[in-house]
C-alpha cells in the first residue's frame, strides 16, 4: 500500500518512513504542500500542518476539494480549534506529535475499515452501453428520496449527486444502518471516528450541521435532547421518494 507523507522534517520523515515499511507501507515524502499536491495520488496522505511554503490545512481543504483519499493529519499543534476544523475540511483522524509507528499503523488501519473497500482499491470499471444511461442510484439503499451506495460512496437525493466528505459520508452510512433508530453521541463517535474516541464532541455537531445543510433539510436527522441523533426521512421527503419510486416502477 503506498502512501503519501507530507513532512518537511527529515528528522521525522525519516524515521517514520523506515517504520512505515516495516509495516508493509510503500511511503512517498513530499518536503512542501505544493509538492504534496503535484504528487501521484496515493492510497493515504499523512500530512503534517507545519509546512515551510503553506498550512497544511489549506493543503487538506485543497486536497478534499479534489479527492476523496483519505487523509490522517500529524501535527505538533494540539490545539482543539485546529483538530475541529481539520476534521470539518475533510481529514479522516488527527494525530498529536510526538506519537508512536505502532499507534500511526493502527491509526491507518482503522481509517481504511471505516472507508470501505472503495477506498483501498479502484472499483470495476465498467464499459460505456452506446444509448444506455446507467441508474447511477442502482443497487443502492433508498429512504425515501435518499439513496445510499456504499460500495461506491456516492449519495443521491432526489436522483441528483450530494458531494459529501468522507467524515460526513460515514456518519450518513452509519445512521442508515437502521433508519429511524437512535444513536447516542458516544455510539457514533466510536463507530465513525474511531472506538473510545476521546476528542472534541463538538466535531460531531459540526459534520451533523453539515449534512443537514447538504440534504437541504434539517428534519432529515434528527437531535434526540440529551441521547444522540437519528436519520428519518421529513414527511414531505417520504412522500416525495415514494413518488419517484412510482415513477421508476412505471418506468419498467
Amino acid at each position: 500500500m503506498r502512501l503519501l507523507l507530507i513532512e518537511d522534517d527529515d528528522r521525522v520523515a525519516g524515521p517514520l518512513m523506515e517504520g512505515l515499511s516495516r509495516y508493509g507501507f510503500t511511503v512517498e515524502h513530499a518536503r512542501t504542500g505544493a509538492d504534496g499536491l503535484a504528487a501521484a495520488e496515493t492510497a493515504m496522505v499523512l500530512l503534517d500542518l507545519e509546512l515551510p511554503d503553506m498550512d497544511g490545512i489549506d493543503v487538506c481543504r485543497t486536497l478534499r476539494l479534489r479527492s476523496q483519499v483519505p487523509i490522517i493529519m500529524i501535527s505538533a499543534r494540539n490545539d482543539e480549534v485546529d483538530r475541529v476544523l481539520g476534521l470539518e475540511l475533510g481529514a479522516d483522524d488527527y494525530l498529536s506529535k510526538p506519537f508512536g509507528v505502532r499507534e500511526l499503523v493502527a491509526r491507518i488501519r482503522a481509517v481504511f475499515r471505516r472507508a470501505g473497500p472503495a477506498a483501498a482499491e479502484p472499483g470495476p470499471v465498467v464499459p460505456a452501453t452506446e444509448g444506455l444511461r446507467p441508474d447511477p442510484v442502482a443497487h443502492a439503499q433508498r429512504i425515501g428520496p435518499l439513496t445510499i451506495d456504499r460500495r461506491g460512496r456516492r449519495v443521491h437525493l432526489h436522483r441528483s449527486s450530494v458531494a459529501l466528505a468522507p467524515k460526513e459520508f460515514d456518519l450518513l452510512a452509519y445512521l442508515a444502518d437502521d433508519p429511524g433508530a437512535v444513536r447516542t453521541r458516544q455510539q457514533i463517535l466510536d463507530a465513525v471516528w474511531e472506538p473510545h474516541y476521546f476528542g472534541p464532541t463538538k466535531t460531531l455537531d459540526v459534520h451533523v450541521a453539515a449534512l443537514r445543510r447538504k440534504l437541504g433539510d434539517a428534519a432529515w436527522i434528527d437531535n434526540i435532547r440529551g441521547v444522540g441523533f437519528r436519520l428519518a426521512p421529513p414527511a414531505d421527503a417520504a412522500a416525495a421518494g415514494q413518488a419517484e419510486e412510482n415513477v421508476r416502477e412505471g418506468d419498467r
